[in-house]
């Protein structure tokens, strides 16, 4: 008696799921649509894709018809006698070689093109392509650039996290690691994934056409804020490519005001057991000139959390769960330089996330913070600041661009 009362319920759940799936699918402006490439490698995997997905879905069409023909044509009627069975026919030749090279040829049409587009995608960079290393931690993701900036003959690092930010149309060369567990690093527009395994190096090219941001997601379940660990790939210009990576090897300054400076003190004492800020002084020499002494980062499984040089010239915080400077056209046509005047940061930063983050970041994105040094640490611990703290913390960060 319940389970038939429960029947049509089910039933009815099972359609409504259905049908919310496929208006999901339907949906026009998805940013992660794996139907919508824009790279030359995402291309490639959609060319293969398409006819696979065609010739499996007629096959697939044709199979069910054949199967519903002769469920129909040989069903057992009332007139039939007895349990007689109808009449057996074995070693048809004829169709036996026609069902065996069928599929044979169906087969051989989609493996060729496969194992070419295969190792299509995984030959080397060319030479002129753009080393970036990548590493996935629990629950951000951290580039490495390492490529002479300036033209002195030097190498220069940049070390930034969330946003991966590359020139247009010039193949990138990622260099994908992980330093806890296994991840994925996978942005639909521009390749197919790559997983980020401890202990190993797994390349991936690619390449972004246009001067816009493209979205991704760990696609690896690697832990409590898996689905929170997003990718933003920030395609620009060459030219604007050039001038971020110079800005990006400016020493630090030491902020002016006594809001900022509050807020460096705050950093230096509260913070920097685990974050750096490459080429920051110690806020106690009033000479500005010692450098900060950071101690070991002992206190997480990564060993690693985002390095905030230049923090204001990225988009996105918390693992690119939230988005440091507001997503409106305004804010996006400012490009890196947004937070540079009063206008951009009154517009366009998203200050009430980034005080809820500094204010309580467990309760902003589940986590293991443990008790610090606990090696089993993940995330960012509630420090308990005060509210003066955090408007002097924000100050500071205001500063670094």
């Amino acid at each position: 008696m319940t389970g038939r009362a429960r029947s049509p319920f089910a039933k009815a759940a099972l359609l409504a799921t259905g049908l919310m799936l496929f208006a999901v699918g339907c949906a026009s402006n998805a940013p992660q649509d794996t139907f919508k490439p824009a790279g030359p490698q995402a291309k490639q995997i959609d060319n293969l894709a398409v006819p696979v997905f065609i010739i499996a879905g007629i096959v697939f069409v044709l199979v069910m018809a054949a199967a519903l023909f002769v469920a129909i044509k040989f069903r057992k009627r009332s007139d039939d006698e007895g349990d007689e069975f109808p009449k057996q026919i074995h070693g048809n030749f004829k169709a036996e070689i026609t069902w065996t090279i069928i599929p044979l040829v169906i087969l051989i049409g989609v493996a060729v093109p496969t194992v070419f587009t295969v190792f299509d995608l995984a030959k080397k960079p060319p030479a002129e392509a753009l080393t970036v290393e990548v590493y996935g931690q629990q629950w951000w993701w951290e580039y490495r650039y390492n490529f002479d900036v300036d033209g002195d003959g030097q190498i220069d690092q940049i070390i930034t996290a969330n946003d991966l930010v590359v020139p247009t149309n010039r193949p990138i060369a990622l260099r994908i690691k992980s330093r806890d567990v296994i991840h994925s690093w996978w942005a639909p527009a521009l390749n197919g994934k790559k997983d980020a395994v401890p202990g190993r190096v797994h390349p991936l090219t690619i390449e972004a056409p246009e001067a816009k941001e493209y979205i991704g997601q760990c696609t690896e379940f690697c832990g409590l804020s898996h689905a929170e660990m997003r990718i933003k790939v920030v395609g620009m210009s060459p030219d604007d490519f050039q001038a971020w990576a110079e800005n990006q090897i400016k020493p630090f300054k030491a902020p002016i005001g006594e809001a900022a400076q509050a807020g460096w003190s705050t950093l230096a004492s509260q913070c920097t057991s685990c974050h750096r800020i490459t080429g920051m002084t110690d806020p106690s020499d009033p000479t500005s000139k010692k450098l900060f002494k950071y101690p070991p980062v002992v206190n997480q499984v990564a060993g690693e959390v985002p390095n905030l040089t230049k923090f204001m010239t990225r988009t996105t915080f918390a693992g690119a769960k939230f988005d440091l400077r507001l997503p409106t056209k305004e804010c996006k046509a400012l490009g890196e330089n947004w937070a540079a005047t009063d206008k951009g940061i009154k517009d366009c930063l998203n200050r009430e996330q980034l005080e809820a983050w500094l204010r309580n970041a467990p309760a902003e994105k589940a986590m293991h913070p443990g008790e610090a040094p606990s090696p089993q640490s993940r995330g960012m611990n509630n420090f308990n600041l005060t509210e003066d703290q955090i408007d002097d913390l924000v100050a500071f960060l205001i500063t670094l661009q």
